[in-house]
C-alpha cells in the first residue's frame, strides 16, 4: 500500500538495505521522517533531520563529491509541495520543475563518482544521462486501486565529466 513516508514501505525498505545500510555518507534533502541518510534535511522544523533549510540551499552548501549516495524523494506535483511544506514559492509548474532540476543538478554535484542516487516519484527520470548519471535498475510498486504506482529509480554516476562541464558552463568554481 502507499504510504506517505515512501522509506516505510517494505520494497523500498529493501532497497534502501541494500544500497544504503546505515547511511554513512548519504544525503536527502526531502528526508522527511524516516530517512536512513546520515545527512539529513527538511524544511519541517518538525521532522527529525540534521538541517533544516530550502533543499536546494541544503544541496548547495555541501561540497561536490562529498557524498556517497542520495535519496531523492521530493514531493511528487506542486500541489504536494504546497500542502507538505506550505510552500507557496512555486508559482505555476514551470517553476516547480525547474527547482527540482536544480536540485538534480546539485545532487550529481556532490555524489562521488561510481555514487548511486535513489529517486522515487511518478517518473523513471531519475538523475539522468546529461549530468553523468546511467540507470541501473528500475522498480515499479504498484499500489492497487486508484492510487498511482510508485517508481523507483537507481541511478549510478558514471560519468564525471558531464557535470564539471556543466559547472564550467554555469561559471561555479567548486
Amino acid at each position: 500500500m502507499p504510504n506517505k513516508w515512501s522509506f516505510l514501505m517494505g520494497p523500498v525498505k529493501k532497497i534502501l538495505e541494500r544500497f544504503v545500510g546505515a547511511g554513512v555518507g548519504w544525503i536527502d534533502p526531502f528526508a522527511g521522517f524516516n530517512s536512513p541518510a546520515e545527512k539529513t534535511n527538511d524544511a519541517n522544523v518538525e521532522a527529525p533531520t540534521t538541517h533544516h533549510m530550502d533543499a536546494l540551499e541544503f544541496l548547495k552548501s555541501l561540497k561536490s563529491g562529498s557524498a556517497k549516495g542520495a535519496l531523492y524523494d521530493p514531493p511528487y506535483t506542486i500541489e504536494m509541495a504546497k500542502r507538505r511544506y506550505n510552500y507557496m514559492g512555486y508559482t505555476d509548474t514551470a517553476s516547480f520543475a525547474t527547482y527540482m532540476a536544480n536540485c538534480k543538478r546539485e545532487i550529481a554535484r556532490i555524489v562521488e563518482l561510481g555514487g548511486v542516487v535513489i529517486s522515487l516519484g511518478w517518473n523513471s527520470g531519475g538523475i539522468g544521462m546529461k549530468y553523468g548519471f546511467e540507470i541501473e535498475e528500475i522498480q515499479l510498486l504498484p499500489h492497487g486501486g486508484h492510487h498511482y504506482d510508485t517508481i523507483v529509480t537507481i541511478d549510478r554516476k558514471t560519468n564525471e565529466q558531464k557535470i564539471i562541464d556543466w559547472l564550467a558552463e554555469s561559471g561555479d568554481k567548486e
